[in-house]
């Protein structure tokens, strides 16, 4: 109740946030760094509630390019396997008189040759089984490389919001009072337009004996700006109609709070709208800081310097 009184009465919260209101119910904070949501989805069978597609797409690169190394692997010493079973006599080209290793390791490659439909010559199948097999992992081969050729192109396509947050937000001077500073970047070189804002505010307090989650959208400076080459600083003033009017740097530090920062904007590569997200909760605010200047000028005067390693980089100040 004390929480409550804290938040200032003139700000009115909203009841379209998406996440609900049952603080005992939720876990943790909202939205992870990455801007993904903090939800976890069970009670269905993985395969069901999984989409491998989005998965393939988004995961690491590292990660993808490790599936298909194990997979083509993995596939060809299976088929491998199944043409030591049938018999290695009935592949023309493997003497019988070499080690079962030896055997086994030229029979691997058969398989491999088979599988990406190189077909070298140097080991042809006989018999129906083995021909079937060849025939069929020759298909499977086919099949596996127009998916994998899919999921390249779906990963280097794919509209990415080459957008940086900075590790932490902070409450800085802003004109004569206080203002929430929230810092991005672009980091690529990619070219943004029509670059929209919105920021929110999310609490979890108790009211009238239950523990309730309330969100606030936070005003902010500029919503909106038609170019973002540079750095952008978001910033919510805190003014006496702003939730965290009454908030002190103690606050800050006892209340489980978290704000929310969506961004859409334009990418001319690409043709089509991207967004990103981020949030950052009350231990990820530093109360008394203001972010230092990313670009500067040219020795020769002749161009912008964006210095991207300074995302982070802020220092203390006093706030009366």
């Amino acid at each position: 109740m004390a929480l409550l009184k804290k938040i200032n009465q003139k700000a009115q919260p909203d009841i379209n946030s998406g996440f609900g209101s049952n603080a005992n119910s939720y876990g943790s904070r909202f939205v992870n760094k990455n801007g993904t949501p903090n939800v976890e989805k069970r009670g269905m069978h993985v395969l069901r509630r999984i989409s491998w597609y989005h998965t393939m797409i988004d995961m690491p690169n590292w990660k993808f390019m490790l599936i298909l190394f194990s997979f083509y692997i993995s596939i060809n010493f299976i088929f491998a396997l199944a043409y030591y079973a049938i018999g290695i006599e009935n592949l023309n080209g493997i003497k019988q008189s070499e080690g079962i290793l030896i055997q086994f390791g030229q029979a691997y490659f058969f398989s491999a040759q088979t599988f990406t439909t190189v077909g070298y010559g140097h080991i042809s199948p006989t018999g129906f089984l083995t021909s079937a097999l060849s025939a069929a992992e020759a298909l499977i081969g086919l099949l596996s490389f127009a998916i994998a050729t899919g999921l390249f192109f779906g990963r280097f396509s794919k509209p990415t919001a080459f957008l940086k947050f900075a590790d932490h937000a902070l409450i800085s001077p802003y004109q004569d009072k206080r203002g929430l500073m929230v810092r991005l970047v672009p980091f690529k070189n990619t070219n943004f337009t029509d670059a929209t804002a919105r920021m929110t505010l999310g609490l979890s307090l108790e009211e009238n004996g239950q523990k309730t989650n309330k969100f606030y959208s936070l005003d902010l400076e500029l919503e909106r700006i038609n170019a973002l080459s540079l750095s952008w600083t978001l910033v919510h003033p805190i003014t006496e109609s702003s939730p965290l009017y009454n908030f002190t740097e103690e606050d800050f530090k006892k209340v489980h709070g978290e704000i929310l920062v969506f961004i859409t904007t334009f990418d001319d590569m690409y043709s089509n709208t991207v967004a990103a997200r981020t949030s950052y909760t009350f231990d990820e605010v530093i109360y008394g800081a203001k972010f230092e200047t990313m670009y500067n000028r040219s020795k020769d005067g002749s161009k912008t310097i964006l210095h991207l390693d300074k995302l982070n980089h802020y220092q203390s100040v006093n706030i009366s």
